[in-house]
């Protein structure tokens, strides 16, 4: 599990490093945010189709040559998106990187769940390897472009060439452990149905909250410089913190879910959501707003609060990530891969394609304006979740 959750890190990195880049493409080439979303679009659009594509492959055949391959497609594709000046190629490698990540987590999620045996403690530590990724994208796409530029773009493959490397050490050692295991004549287990109306509502809240992560991570880092004057490193640590928040409460999550049950813990965190978000949208002004003393005597300055709340939302977002998989699973035992492509992908690559309608209403009228109605989703999605009862554990 540990090389295949450092295997994951290497591949989350380029779903990070999609919109690390975003302030840079918008300094460098004068991208409008429209036109700026528009690159997380292109990763997320083809993304969202395949990847259940790949999840019903992976529910009849075993594919573990597909954990190497789509960690270098992945990586080649945002390693090339700094390379020339047009906008449409560089919206097509973004589109390739996309389609390599969609591969990826169908068939690492069965080789997980498989290797966990059903732990979401373990679960939760293969999912925190995506999260470190994340975490670790703002600050290394900041490293190489922030000195190089655009161009220097390609040194961002080398995450990939040491995924593939990692995956392949992981399935080798998941195969040596399964020969090592003395053979025993074990009974075919007999499956529950397929429980689709609680996967649907399960996979709408996941859709919410896939919104306000992706709208979040997508302008973040321009919505701080702008709100608290704070230059580029800023917005790198308010992305970095939102990224690093999402890996400790991955973790949390698992362990959470062991003592209290995995849909009182994911619907407490939809609900810490909401009140982070609308922290991360109103404090600013509310610090701004203070009385200059007031302000030196309590420390609330914008964007020490700013980013506290950017740490409760990753918090927030977080904590139910790896319950979302394994929930998903158990609702569809049958069809696992596709359950996986569906919550890893499709629900979460339709925030890619919702960013672009945030994009063009901050070109209207404000940043500050076009993520307030973020505030709304996670509320939606706790509603979605109220009524769902615990699956059985395979």
């Amino acid at each position: 599990m540990p090389l295949l959750a450092l295997s994951h890190a290497c591949v989350d990195v380029y779903q990070g490093a999609v919109a690390a880049l975003v302030p840079f493409f918008v300094a460098e080439r004068a991208y409008s945010y429209a036109a700026a979303s528009g690159i997380v679009l292109a990763a997320s659009l083809l993304s969202s189709v395949v990847q259940p594509l790949f999840g019903a492959l992976t529910d009849k055949w075993a594919l573990p040559w597909l954990l190497p391959v789509s960690t270098l497609v992945g990586g080649a594709g945002v390693a090339l998106a700094g390379i020339g000046g047009s906008y449409g190629l560089m919206l097509l490698v973004v589109a390739v990187s996309g389609i390599g990540v969609a591969a990826y987590h169908p068939e690492a999620a069965r080789v997980a769940r498989q290797a966990s045996r059903g732990s979401h403690t373990a679960m939760s530590w293969f999912s925190l390897g995506g999260n470190l990724g994340f975490a670790t994208a703002p600050l290394l796409t900041a490293a190489i472009v922030a000195t190089g530029g655009l161009r220097a773009s390609p040194l961002l493959v080398v995450p990939a060439l040491a995924g593939a490397a990692l995956c392949v050490a992981a399935l080798r050692s998941i195969r040596g452990r399964e020969a090592a295991a003395p053979e025993k004549t074990v009974p075919s287990p007999v499956l529950a149905e397929d429980d689709w109306p609680s996967f649907l509502r399960l996979s709408g809240a996941v859709v919410c909250r896939s919104v306000v992560f992706t709208g979040l991570s997508t302008f973040i880092a321009l919505y701080v410089r702008q709100r608290t004057g704070g230059g580029q490193v800023a917005g790198t640590v308010a992305l970095f913190v939102l990224y690093l928040g999402g890996a400790i409460g991955t973790v949390a999550g698992g362990r959470l879910a062991a003592r209290h049950g995995r849909l009182p813990v994911v619907r407490w965190s939809y609900a810490l959501t909401v009140l982070a978000v609308a922290g991360v949208v109103l404090a600013p002004g509310l610090a701004s707003g203070l009385a200059p003393g007031l302000a030196r005597w309590s420390g609330l300055t914008p964007e020490p609060v700013l980013l506290l709340f950017v740490a409760l939302a990753s918090a927030g977002l977080y904590v139910p990530f790896s319950l979302h998989i394994t929930l998903g699973q158990d609702y569809l035992p049958r069809r696992m891969g596709t359950a996986s492509g569906v919550t890893l992908g499709l629900t979460v690559s339709i925030g890619g394609l919702v960013s672009p309608l945030i994009g063009t209403l901050a070109d209207a009228t404000s940043l500050r304006t076009a993520l307030a109605p973020l505030i709304a989703l996670p509320a939606l999605g706790w509603l979605l979740l109220w009524t769902l009862r615990e699956p059985s554990q395979p």
